[in-house]
């Protein structure tokens, strides 16, 4: 539901922005409640602006170097884990910007396990191909509820 209404927020605000001054925005999000899996979810989904500045300044760069030294999996999945981190890294410097709270990591663990299930995703779409693969219809609502699940999780967790 975030989603959904963060894109109807956005939209809104684009709508006025246009009318006002004549200009288009760029959403942030393309329909992120519609995606099928994490790596669409983190890839083509979720804050795009964010998405294509970790593209262009962490994945690619490190990737490339990486390359000629390790096999391309292992190259793709290290960049892969690093954009995560410094996305991570944003996070806990924004949250202390804004709170002056000192960081407590658990953002951290958050991140990491993200990027660690994008490249074992990437990795079982490699092995298997094109053989087996959900159908939308299945694995739209599977990624959502895994997400509601990690969110009632959450909701238990003791608050100190």
């Amino acid at each position: 539901m975030l989603y959904l209404y963060l894109d109807m927020i956005v939209g809104l605000s684009n709508t006025a922005a246009r009318a006002v001054l004549g200009v288009e925005l760029q959403m942030p999000s393309n329909e992120p409640y519609l995606s099928t899996s994490l790596q669409d979810f983190w890839g083509r989904r979720w804050n795009l602006t964010v998405t294509n500045a970790l593209w262009h300044t962490v994945y690619k760069p490190l990737k490339s170097f990486l390359e000629p030294r390790l096999r391309a999996t292992w190259a793709a999945a290290g960049a892969v884990m690093a954009a995560f981190l410094v996305s991570r890294l944003m996070h806990e410097l924004l949250y202390y910007y804004v709170t002056r709270a000192r960081a407590t990591w658990e953002v951290t663990g958050f991140f990491v396990l993200q990027g660690v299930c994008v490249v074992v995703e990437v990795a079982a779409k490699a092995a298997v191909g094109e053989r087996w693969r959900l159908s939308r219809a299945v694995s739209m609502p599977l990624t959502r509820a895994i997400k509601e699940c990690k969110a009632f999780v959450e909701g238990l967790r003791p608050k100190f």
